[in-house]
């Protein structure tokens, strides 16, 4: 081949590849045929799959938030500014003594090497998803416990695109892109100084990279949620090793194990207060139309396999991986607990407990949706409840809403809630990534909070 022919060749491609990016953007894709609430539940329909060769595109682009502006709370609840300007805030931890620890954190910086790469970093800068991570874990302390945090440290920084945390036995561990590590701390620090301990390596990069934490009640485990690196393995089953799973490590060890897989993105973790299991919310498969597969929420006992990526919803088969799918897997895929709708890119879990909103909340999962990129119309951007009967399964009945108005009904967004935590008070705290904020959200089970004592010097 001459070097003129390349050119040529490379010159084709890059204008078929902005032609492809274009297309998808302004006209591709076809509306839902089912509703929100058809594709969410208990019992969700799962649609016949509709494969894409180029996703459908609803891209909501982001406007920010007026001062004095805020989402819509429910009724009987009210919600305001714990925290603003802040840097992507993402993953939060509560310490004991009411700090709240905040990651400042976005993908790490990689060459969009493919066609589906180059057009999916230009969707992701459209939605507000792009630009460098802040790579920081920074502190937030309401001193006088008037429901704002007035004051503001960076307990750590120089860290690699970091996202879970969790405070145990003088440590705090902290989930980077590529590993866990641990750093001596106590609360009431506001800066960490000592170097950390490699607790665990983990799977570097992917289109998933959010690398999430929860500590087991007993202390005795962390777990750790690791996405996918691709959409269905397109890259190879290789490329996936170590990923699309839950991990399991001893605190006493480090000693490590998967705990649960086929989970194509597993974020929000947290243990159920009734039955003690650990559950998640999980991003299901793109490039299959706007109706499915409903993305869910769902409990993660030991050795269970969701079937990412060959199979979803049990006994969905997704014809487009190529990959052979092990013998023993359709024996053993588990259907999901609780449809959360279609492309709702649920990120944000927390159960509720003796100490959290009340009334209509009082059993159950909260849980923040980050917002859809390739649904028509838009799903998520919202907090919802999903209630649970006290044996810890999720009742047969539709998510209620929390927190919606992150939508200012101009194809754009004011900002995306992100995850949840709650607040020594009871008050659930919501981080927005887009717009900077950490809403607190206050119902009849919040109580007043009695101010932070200042750290030992």
């Amino acid at each position: 081949m001459t070097s003129k022919l390349r050119n040529t060749l490379i010159a084709i491609a890059m204008v078929t590849a902005i032609l492809v990016g274009l297309a998808a953007y302004f006209i591709h894709g076809s509306p839902a045929e089912l509703t929100l609430a058809e594709v969410t539940g208990t019992d969700p329909v799962i649609a016949p799959p509709n494969y894409e060769t180029v996703p459908t595109v609803k891209l909501v682009t982001p406007s920010g938030w007026a001062a004095g502006d805020a989402p819509v709370a429910a009724q009987g609840l009210s919600v305001a500014r714990f925290a603003e300007g802040l840097d992507h805030p993402r993953a939060m931890l509560t310490l004991n003594n009411g700090d709240v620890l905040v990651a400042l954190t976005n993908a790490p910086t990689v060459e969009a090497k493919s066609l589906q790469d180059r057009i999916m970093k230009f969707f992701m800068a459209k939605v507000g998803a792009a630009g460098p991570s802040a790579n920081q874990i920074v502190l937030l302390r309401d001193a006088d416990g008037d429901g704002r945090a007035e004051a503001r440290s960076v307990l750590l920084e120089n860290l690699n695109s970091p996202f879970g945390m969790v405070a145990h036995d003088g440590k705090l561990y902290v989930a980077n892109n590529d590993a866990v590590l641990a750093f001596p701390f106590s609360p009431g620090q506001t800066r960490i100084e000592g170097g950390p301990v490699k607790v665990m390596d983990l799977p570097k990069g992917g289109n998933h990279w959010a690398r999430n934490l929860v500590l087991s009640p007993d202390g005795e485990h962390i777990y750790v949620s690791i996405g996918s690196a691709s959409n269905i393995g397109e890259r190879g089953m290789e490329l996936e090793k170590g990923r699309a799973a839950i991990y399991e490590i001893d605190t006493a060890t480090n000693a490590n194990r998967i705990y649960g897989a086929g989970l194509r993105n597993p974020v929000g973790m947290d243990f159920n207060p009734d039955s003690g299991e650990l559950w998640t919310v999980v991003n299901e498969r793109d490039m299959m139309g706007s109706d499915g597969p409903p993305d869910y929420l769902s409990n993660v006992p030991i050795g269970v396999n969701y079937g990412w990526p060959w199979i979803y919803y049990r006994f969905e088969y997704d014809g487009r991986v190529e990959a052979p799918m092990p013998q023993y897997l359709q024996e053993y895929v588990r259907y999901p607990e609780y449809a959360l709708g279609a492309h709702t890119a649920p990120l944000g879990l927390v159960f509720a407990d003796e100490v959290s909103l009340g009334g209509p909340y009082a059993s159950g999962a909260f849980v923040a949706r980050h917002g859809s990129w390739n649904r028509k119309p838009v799903s998520g951007y919202d907090v919802v409840f999903v209630g649970f009967d006290k044996l810890g399964n999720p009742l047969e009945k539709q998510p209620i809403p929390v927190l919606t108005g992150f939508l200012d009904g101009d194809g754009k967004a004011h900002g995306r809630p992100t995850m949840l935590t709650w607040d020594r008070t009871g008050a659930l705290l919501v981080s927005d990534d887009t717009g900077g904020i950490i809403w607190r959200v206050r119902g009849a089970g919040s109580k007043a909070a009695a101010p932070v004592a200042a750290p030992a010097r």
